[in-house]
């Protein structure tokens, strides 16, 4: 089956490399296989006890060729099935080109040219020669988990240097403990600067989710798989928190990928990491809710796992029971992968709710803080800044005490958009913004929901992260620089909302959402109806209108914005509702980045 996916030699000098460099050879009994056995050149022969198929009833695998093909063709939900389905076994020569064909699909930046490793190599280390001495981990890597999985001295050195460089080449990288055992699984399968790429993929991937990089994010999805466990394996919990009156979950879900990667039998991982490579994060949530479940019927019948051997720890007995599984590895996936109701975009909504509200306490638990520091001369206004304030000043009610522009910096809102970075607008932008803004919006923090830049370009993915969020603030970057947008005063998940009638209206907001245009012209175009009595009809207050394939804001004999589910291309026209001109002169336009801000403790 193996010479069927590389030729002989291939194999030959595949094997040689994975197994004389990187792994050590009491790996053998680690995998319970030998690596590669050579019986002839003409025969290749793999002993396996966990895979062992009956003569002339063996599966017929697909071949690394068919899987190039369909991603060349678009096909990924095809792939998906192809992954899921097929078992290949540990020692089968196909990842060492499937990996990297998986992780290569995800890369967002150049490094990936031929030498770029090695360039960044001799930068970080003045050689490309290997040392003997211990290298220092990065800050983010936890010293705690730089699980080897039986690679040698010499394979657990390239590992070091790898995580070395990508440090170096990613400096958003603070906090990453998965990281590691990730590498060392890459190198059991292919060589050090095919490892660093398909690393740099995963970690610049943009559609989705691989590897956590910073502590708040490894904190929302500790408690986002807490929060999916407690709704799809509710009797689990619930015997845990029965036999442990004073658990306390937090301290079980912290651990819950050392679930995965330091306990389960290497089979196991190897399999799952072939579906993770190419779905991402996903996957492990699906393998840990597996495993809670198996956890739970073994603790009720086997007295290995009764209450009084592990209530003093859960956290340690389940890394235990992982080790000991009672399932194959295409079990355990089947059983994950049949799990109902746990959609990407379920689990969406759960992750971003999360993020939102530990974002939210960092910022209120900071707060006064912040507002302490922002009187010192370190974080007033810069001389330009202090002059755009004084200009605008006309639209603020200032008591006549507080005349600095210190006070009128803090009055205005200024602090909280002081350390804001858009790539839409500069900050001079920023605070002729922000002193358009309801006075009593700008004393709230902003937060960034939802950017192109980083989430994508999808409605699906704009709506999960912000369509619970009122107000918010839409700033549009073109291909052609200019820079345009809207404030939107009411929820975007109002689209939804359906009338008496039970139909659901066309339009939805109110009289304080604005337009306002940056560049090449900056102005503000408020609603009409601010300075007008008189009823000026239901064209004039068409404010917000969205669906599953647009978005639009204004309306009236033209709309305002327009940009379609792609975020790709919009249009832009005069409209009844804010009497504005085209926000670009060519009305037509393409995004070049889209930020949606929305504002903490609302």
């Amino acid at each position: 089956m193996v010479g069927k996916v590389l030729g002989i030699r291939d194999l030959e000098q595949f094997s040689s490399r994975r197994s004389s460099i990187y792994v050590d050879p009491e790996c053998e009994k680690f995998f319970e296989l030998p690596l590669f056995i050579a019986a002839s050149s003409n025969d290749i022969t793999t002993k396996c006890q966990c895979w062992q198929f009956s003569p002339g009833k063996e599966p017929a695998l697909r071949s690394f060729t068919e899987i190039q093909q369909q991603l060349q063709q678009g096909k990924k939900r095809e792939v998906k099935n192809i992954l899921r389905e097929n078992s290949w076994p540990i020692n089968s020569p196909i990842r060492s080109q499937l990996w990297p064909l998986l992780c290569g699909q995800h890369l967002t930046k150049q490094n990936t040219l031929d030498g770029f490793y090695w360039e960044m190599v001799h930068q970080v280390f003045g050689t490309t020669e290997l040392s003997e001495k211990p290298i220092m981990l990065p800050a983010f890597v936890d010293a705690t988990h730089c699980l080897p999985y039986h690679l040698t001295s010499t394979g657990r050195a390239v590992a070091d240097r790898i995580v070395n460089v990508l440090g170096y080449d990613c400096p958003d990288i603070t906090y990453s403990p998965v990281l590691y055992p990730i590498t060392s699984i890459l190198l059991h399968f292919m060589s050090e600067e095919e490892a660093y790429i398909c690393l740099a993929g995963l970690v610049g991937s943009k559609e989705k989710v691989f590897i956590n990089q910073t502590k708040l994010l490894h904190e929302v999805t500790w408690k986002t798989v807490m929060q999916i466990a407690k709704k799809h394996t509710k009797s689990a919990i619930s015997y845990f928190q029965r036999i442990c009156p004073g658990l306390k979950l937090e301290r079980v879900f912290m651990d819950w990928c050392w679930w995965i990667l330091a306990g389960l039998p290497f089979q196991h991982l190897v399999r799952i990491m072939d579906c993770y490579f190419h779905e991402g994060i996903k996957v492990l949530y699906r393998v840990a809710l597996v495993i809670l479940n198996l956890f739970h019927k073994e603790c009720q019948s086997n007295n290995e796992w009764s209450p009084d051997n592990i209530k003093n720890d859960i956290g340690n007995a389940m890394i235990k029971f992982c080790k000991k599984i009672p399932v194959s590895p295409a079990k355990l996936l089947h059983a994950a992968f049949s799990i109902r109701g746990l959609s990407s975009q379920y689990i969406s909504r759960i992750f971003v709710k999360t993020e939102m509200l530990l974002k939210s306490r960092s910022v209120l638990n900071s707060g006064s803080k912040q507002l302490i520091k922002s009187r010192s001369s370190d974080n007033l206004p810069t001389s330009q800044s202090q002059v755009n304030i004084q200009m605008m000043s006309h639209t603020l009610t200032i008591r006549e005490g507080e005349k600095s522009p210190g006070h009128r910096a803090i009055a205005m809102g200024v602090y909280p958009i002081h350390n804001l970075k858009s790539q839409v607008c500069t900050n001079e932008d920023l605070f002729t913004l922000w002193s358009w803004l309801p006075v009593r919006i700008t004393m709230y923090q902003p937060v960034l929901l939802y950017t192109t830049e980083e989430h994508g370009c999808s409605l699906t993915t704009f709506y999960v992260r912000v369509e619970q969020h009122e107000p918010t603030l839409l700033m549009i970057k073109t291909c052609n620089n200019e820079v345009f947008g809207a404030y939107c005063s009411s929820r975007w998940f109002e689209r939804n909302v359906k009338d008496d009638r039970g139909q659901r209206q066309a339009y939805f907001g109110t009289g304080e959402t604005f337009l306002f245009s940056l560049y090449p012209e900056r102005a503000k175009y408020p609603w009409v109806g601010i300075e007008n009595d008189k009823d000026l009809g239901h064209s004039s207050e068409l404010f917000m209108a969205a669906d599953s394939k647009m978005i639009t804001i204004g309306g009236g004999e033209g709309q305002a914005i327009w940009m379609d589910e792609n975020i790709r291309f919009g249009k832009t026209d005069s409209c009844k509702t804010f009497n504005n001109p085209p926000l670009c002169p060519s009305g037509d336009f393409e995004i070049r980045v889209l930020e949606v801000y929305g504002f903490v403790g609302i």
